[in-house]
């Protein structure tokens, strides 16, 4: 399947899938297109076998500062109540496809991640900031609610209710270091380059692992926010059971017998002995 977005840049090689926002002098703020090509592309590597994991990061000095106060903000007061529902409803569908898309995502929060920027920096499953971005959910400083994109379904469920509650009432700008105590980042690079260079290389690791396994890693934690315990406990008993039917768990018995890494199916090293099959 090919995916050639011309609003922001997305490189498929070793079963990473890397989307770089290209707006740098503007910060990487989004446009009308740069959302609508986000959730499709989002939505489509679902179904590309090739992209095993996704990272996103931005060009130069910032993350992505938002919607572009020209090309966006200016825009909505021109619309009405129908018009502008339709803008919000598609930013909602690019943090959808961010989460049910079946495949990990790593944001290598490489500066300023402010507005939508936060959001989707939230919305993937692991992020690695550089020490000197900056977060910061400022929806009520230009007027708006707090909730906006899933934020107040996504940060409850990352940092608590208290900080979730602190971030979107206030809408302050905090620093990488207070993300990373209230867990908003998972981990702190010196510097941007280091941080795209951890996240490279934790995704490397994930594209060489078992790509089916991960996916149901990821539909399981999606789904079972809702679930009582029990209803969790037995919906993990039949994932695992799915999982334990899938080639990948033989292939990992193999490997440790053999002594030597496993070649799971559609990974770069099963591709590379020949036995790829589909991911």
């Amino acid at each position: 399947m090919s995916l050639s977005p011309r609003s922001f840049r997305l490189e498929l090689e070793g079963g990473i899938a890397a989307i770089t926002l290209d707006r740098p002098e503007r910060l990487n703020s989004l446009t009308f297109e740069v959302y609508a090509e986000l959730a499709d592309t989002f939505f489509a590597l679902s179904r590309v076998a090739e992209a095993r994991v996704i990272t996103i990061t931005g060009a130069g000095k910032g993350f992505c500062s938002g919607g572009d106060v020209t090309d966006i903000i200016a825009e909505l007061f021109a619309r009405d109540m129908r018009g502008m529902l339709e803008f919000t409803r598609l930013t909602g569908r690019l943090i959808a496809n961010i989460r049910t898309v079946e495949r990990p995502v790593i944001a290598a929060i490489n500066g300023v991640a402010v507005g939508a920027g936060a959001v989707i920096a939230a919305a993937c499953d692991l992020r690695v900031a550089a020490a000197q971005a900056r977060f910061g959910f400022v929806f009520p400083k230009v007027g708006l609610s707090g909730a906006d994109m899933g934020a107040s379904y996504l940060l409850p469920r990352i940092v608590g209710l208290g900080h979730a509650s602190e971030l979107l009432f206030l809408g302050e700008i905090i620093d990488a270091e207070r993300a990373l105590r209230i867990g908003l980042v998972n981990r702190i690079a010196p510097t941007p380059e280091a941080a795209v260079a951890e996240v490279r290389a934790m995704a490397e690791g994930l594209a060489a692992g078992p790509a089916f396994a991960h996916s149901i890693t990821k539909k399981m934690l999606e789904a079972e926010a809702t679930m009582a315990l029990a209803e969790a406990i037995e919906a993990e008993a039949q994932a695992q059971a799915i999982c334990m039917e899938h080639r990948d768990f033989r292939e990992a018995h193999e490997a440790w017998k053999e002594k030597r890494a496993p070649r799971f199916e559609g990974s770069p090293a099963a591709l590379a002995a020949g036995g790829g099959g589909k991911a």
